[in-house]
């Protein structure tokens, strides 16, 4: 019989957590597919890319709704970097709602739209949006549903190109986990080629899945009622998704927060009391570092939270470094996992927290207002 995350196929089923715990466990292999499709279209990619970026004052915006927004918060600095040129994460939700304040008509703009479904009602408004302001506006559409509204909209556009990820990675259960994985990693690796940083990635991932459920089991076990996750840069992105991760699938009964460990001193400590457990994303950069690890120890002397975990390169049975985004890959599914056990830990049932539909796998209810 199979096992996923310590329970048996029949275990899971019955109690709807099937799905979760499938795409939770998959993500390696997907990244993996995705990566190889990459490679087999690259010649195309670039011709559609190269002519953007070789503009100076291209404009790329990173765009998503919820999870799919933390996509650019988690890329923004990391290609910043890697390109040396701006790069924004702007969620579809601030553009729709205040698209004057975020699109400037004159500047030559790519706007790199995320989305599972590809159907969430912001998500296409601000690819019409960004069309109707921006006078020269490209888009790279990277979604999981190559029948979504994204998908066909970028189908007949000379200046849109659209890159599926494998069709597995269209999850079934109401969160996003590998679909947010495969796309992230999919963007790293369309913009770095960096296949080494990608395979490392996999393998901590792979590690994190096969022999740490048991202690994250533990630790979801402690009763604790509120969560933090702290990370800096790329990594802080990382961190609002593991906090809203646990939010959905414990359909909001235990409490989740996110910060950078400096932000966290400056009045958001406050949270912390003896039922809060914490988990810091340490980062590989040296300079990064010393600001976690000095936070840790002050939170160790505070002696106030319940549980402290640090998440880093050796928790994940890796001895080489792996830079903050791709270390990133293998913090997230340790997270996913621990969001899994605390949704089970409250009788909720990870497939579906929200039978009643008060929230949704895609969102409902948007009016979408035209722009004058």
């Amino acid at each position: 019989m199979t096992y996923k995350l310590l329970f048996d196929e029949h275990f899971l089923q019955s109690r709807n957590a099937y799905w979760t715990a499938t795409e939770i466990c998959q993500q390696p292999d997907v990244w993996k597919q995705s990566a190889e499709k990459i490679d087999q279209l690259r010649d195309e990619i670039n011709a559609f890319m190269q002519p953007l970026v070789s503009q100076q004052s291209l404009r790329i915006i990173l765009t998503g709704a919820g999870t799919s927004a933390y996509i650019g918060e988690v890329l923004a600095p990391y290609l910043s970097q890697v390109l040396q040129r701006q790069v924004e994460a702007i969620s579809t939700t601030d553009i729709v709602s205040s698209a004057e304040q975020y699109l400037l008509a004159d500047v030559p703009t790519l706007l790199i739209s995320y989305g599972r479904s590809g159907n969430s009602p912001e998500s296409v408004a601000a690819y019409n949006i960004a069309n109707q302001i921006v006078k020269q506006c490209a888009h790279l559409v990277i979604t999981c549903n190559e029948t979504g509204e994204l998908a066909a909209k970028s189908k007949d556009n000379p200046n849109a190109f659209t890159l599926l990820m494998p069709a597995s990675a269209l999850d079934q259960s109401f969160a996003m986990t590998s679909s947010f994985t495969v796309m992230l990693a999919s963007t790293l690796y369309l913009f770095t080629e960096n296949r080494q940083q990608l395979e490392q990635a996999a393998t901590a991932a792979e590690h994190c899945i096969s022999s740490l459920p048991a202690s994250i089991k533990s630790l979801s076990e402690n009763q604790s009622q509120r969560v933090v996750f702290l990370g800096s840069g790329a990594l802080q992105g990382f961190a609002k998704e593991a906090a809203l991760k646990v939010l959905e699938l414990t359909a909001g009964e235990l409490i989740s927060y996110s910060e950078s460990p400096l932000g966290f001193r400056h009045g958001p400590k406050s949270i912390v009391t003896p039922s809060t457990t914490i988990i810091v994303m340490a980062s590989d950069s040296p300079y990064t570092l010393s600001y976690d690890k000095d936070l840790v120890g002050e939170l160790v002397n505070d002696g106030i939270a319940k549980d402290i975990i640090v998440l880093d390169k050796n928790v994940f049975g890796q001895t080489e470094p792996l830079s903050d985004p791709w270390a990133g890959l293998a913090y997230i599914v340790y997270c996913q996992i621990y969001a899994f056990f605390c949704s089970l830990q409250r009788d909720i049932s990870p497939d579906n927290p929200c039978p009643t539909g008060e929230v949704n796998r895609v969102v409902q209810g948007v009016t979408i207002y035209s722009l004058k």
